[in-house]
């Protein structure tokens, strides 16, 4: 014959208040699991991102590097000297070409037309009517 104290226990956990109390915490275990792999989703998210910028920085450091190398090589030296301070090498000669045969496009019968300070209308009119 069962004791007054185990039909109390069996009749507890057969209980409505039971199943309801067993039912609340495994809806908050399934809920905190779900918020818990969301976090870890975000998480593996944000890693891939940054290891995807891990990669264009590599490859940016990389092409600056080169970059870096050539600005100190000899040959961007002596680029410089030449394009930006007008400076030649021992031994060349410079070529000055004048003004009057600089290149022309081939329309040397057509003058080309100078700024002036008259109104944009007085252009039009010249340009239609002369």
């Amino acid at each position: 014959m069962p004791s007054a104290r185990e039909s109390g226990w069996k009749i507890f956990f057969s209980s409505k208040i039971f199943i309801l109390i067993v039912a609340i915490v495994a809806v908050m275990v399934v809920f905190s699991y779900a918020r818990v792999y969301y976090q870890d989703y975000l998480v593996r998210q944000e890693i891939a991102y940054l290891e995807e910028r891990v990669k264009k920085m590599e490859a940016k450091k990389m092409e600056l590097l080169d970059v870096l190398t050539y600005v100190k090589s000899n040959e961007f030296v002596e680029e410089k000297a030449r394009t930006e301070l007008n400076m030649i090498k021992p031994g060349e000669q410079v070529l000055v070409v004048p003004q009057a045969a600089a290149y022309t496009d081939g329309q040397e019968e057509y003058p080309v037309v100078k700024l002036e300070n008259t109104s944009n209308y007085q252009k039009w009119f010249r340009y239609f009517f002369n």
